[in-house]
């Protein structure tokens, strides 16, 4: 028996059509996942501390504009935070994503 894969990814035992072929160029096919762009940071950010657990020094920042999450360690704070609070901070790339630095409560 003779198996097949059709456009869909489905295996098949019917041959493809012939005159439904299209030629590919070697350039289009990605074998690997494409690296993320580096983001060009536009200053310091506002947002609102939505979680932080200060025994385990972590937590998350919603940002005001983007409402992404952006992870803190207590090593990047200026200060104490908790939640709810109204923070500042820069965002800078960390092996696991984007990171919160230079943290300080806004006054």
């Amino acid at each position: 028996m003779i198996a097949y894969v059709d456009e869909f990814g489905q295996i098949t035992d019917t041959p493809p059509d012939p005159t439904q072929r299209a030629e590919v160029s070697l350039e289009d096919i990605e074998i690997s996942v494409p690296k993320k762009e580096e983001v060009e940071d536009e200053g310091p950010h506002e947002g609102i501390v939505s979680f932080y657990n200060a025994d385990k020094g972590f937590g998350f920042i919603r940002d005001l504009v983007t409402q992404e999450r952006v992870f803190v360690h207590v090593s990047n704070l200026e200060e104490e935070i908790a939640e709810d609070q109204r923070v500042k901070f820069e965002i800078e790339m960390t092996d696991r994503g984007p990171g919160a630095v230079k943290v300080s409560r806004v006054k």
